[in-house]
């Protein structure tokens, strides 16, 4: 689904991303991992749009989108997700919701004017899909609050809604478990493995090693803006490489005598 192929990006003198390469399979829930300054970030960044590469090329679902930008590839079916959920704090989560879906008649002066029937139809769907997805969060008692009221974790099944209603079938999920309660992160997990079951495809980052690895086959590991290696988190946590240049060494030796 995704494919990036000898990807550089350059920031001035700074080399941030280094003929990466990696694939992600349809259907697949995909990991990346490594230390901070990776390139981790900057790639999804690509991917996303949000700047183009230096140079390299980026296909999702076997279109070229290199250079795309992020409006542009919302509409191809490729969203992503932030480590610091970004909700209308003011409106209330039903609502962070409501306002996902693009082209919707309601945004045309036209159809406002005198396509009222229409609109209301639309909105009916809109709002019964969003309460769909607030109830696969499990976020349906706080639909009526604002959303900045929400705690930490919460704010992260927010913005994995938010994804979730713009119909896109792939998501890129940047630290999802970052600042999330150990409680809750079991249920963002479960939630995870549901998308994964329903066909979704997602590219992971995250630091936290048991959850990325009881959640995502295969992983990729990036040290130094290069892929490093690619496997399941048991081959990781068994590369001397890996346990150099990410994991530690002396660190990873007393994780598994533990």
């Amino acid at each position: 689904m995704i494919v990036v192929d000898n990807v550089v990006k350059r920031f001035g003198g700074v080399v941030a991303v280094d003929g990466c390469s990696l694939e992600v399979a349809p259907g697949s829930m995909t990991g990346l991992i490594g230390p901070n300054g990776a390139g981790k970030t900057t790639l999804f960044n690509l991917i996303a749009g949000f700047f183009p590469p230096s140079s390299g090329r980026i296909s999702v679902g076997g279109r070229d989108v290199t250079g795309r930008r992020t409006d542009e590839l919302f509409h191809l079916g490729l969203v992503r997700t932030f480590q610091i959920p970004h909700e209308f704090s003011r409106m209330t989560v039903l609502e962070n919701l409501l306002v996902v879906p693009a082209g919707q008649s309601g945004e045309s002066l036209i159809t406002g004017l005198f396509g009222w029937g229409r609109i209301r139809a639309e909105e009916a769907k809109v709002r019964a899909r969003a309460h769909e997805v607030l109830e696969f969060l499990r976020l349906t008692h706080v639909a009526a609050q604002p959303a900045g009221a929400l705690s930490g974790g919460q704010k992260k099944l927010l913005e994995l809604g938010r994804a979730m209603m713009s119909g896109a079938r792939t998501i890129l999920l940047d630290e999802p478990a970052a600042g999330v309660n150990r409680t809750l992160l079991a249920t963002l997990r479960d939630d995870l493995k549901r998308l994964h079951r329903e066909g979704y495809t997602c590219l992971v980052i995250e630091h936290d090693m048991d959850f990325i690895g009881d959640l995502c086959d295969p992983i990729y590991v990036m040290a130094e803006g290069r892929v490093l290696m690619k496997g399941t988190m048991a081959e990781i946590r068994a590369n001397p490489q890996v346990q150099e240049a990410y994991l530690g060494g002396a660190a990873l030796k007393q994780e598994r005598v533990a």
